[in-house]
């Protein structure tokens, strides 16, 4: 006799299923987006809720719209900035070398006591 579990080989949710044991499926609307890389992506959405006008594409990432002729253009990313770039959008190269001028006399300053 082999030992084991009476439910061998079955898993859980196995079994026959149909509509008369989940309920009746809500009525679906397909709607097809395209990115820009021409990536088609076929969505399912119930029929009565709100279709957004764009969506993130499975495949690539970027954004997919409903016109395949005219989709979305990719974001446009910004380069990665320094600490350096941030200082010099807040201030001008006066300012800069008023504030530089001002730490190097305090410094002078301590090294004379």
């Amino acid at each position: 006799m082999a030992g084991g579990s009476a439910i061998r080989g079955s898993r859980v949710g196995a079994g026959p299923t149909g509509e008369s044991e989940r309920g009746q499926a809500a009525p679906r609307v397909r709607v097809a987006y395209w990115c820009a890389n021409r990536h088609d992506t076929q969505i399912a959405f119930a029929h009565d809720v709100e279709v957004p006008e764009t969506w993130d594409c499975p495949r690539c990432g970027l954004p997919a719209g409903q016109d395949e002729q005219n989709p979305p253009p990719p974001p446009r990313t910004e380069p990665y900035k320094t600490h350096l770039a941030y200082v010099r959008e807040r201030r001008s190269d006066a300012d800069g070398a008023a504030l530089l001028e001002e730490a190097l006399r305090k410094l002078r300053a301590r090294r004379r006591a």
